[in-house]
């Protein structure tokens, strides 16, 4: 069995309303060394299968079938054994 490790996070390009929230928060705390932050998902998908390559390619089909807005959104995952 494999864990897919997946972290989704919006493209540069797009603004992060949320994060920009966060970020003043953290000003208004007197963080102002913090220079930018954006907030993101993060999931975890367990893939029943012994085989590596397998659970790579269904994790990346989750991915860019379901789970990621890839208009908006970019993702980067890593699959490891259980």
């Amino acid at each position: 069995m494999f864990i897919a490790k997946i972290n989704i996070t919006l493209k540069d390009s797009v603004l992060d309303p949320q994060g920009q929230t966060v970020l003043r928060a953290l000003h208004d705390q007197g963080k102002s060394i913090v220079s930018d932050l954006r907030v993101g998902k993060y999931l975890e998908v367990k893939i029943n299968t012994d085989d590596k390559s397998q659970a790579d390619a269904l994790a990346k089909e989750l991915c860019e079938s379901t789970l990621v807005n890839q208009v908006i959104e970019t993702y980067r995952f890593v699959t490891e054994k259980l």
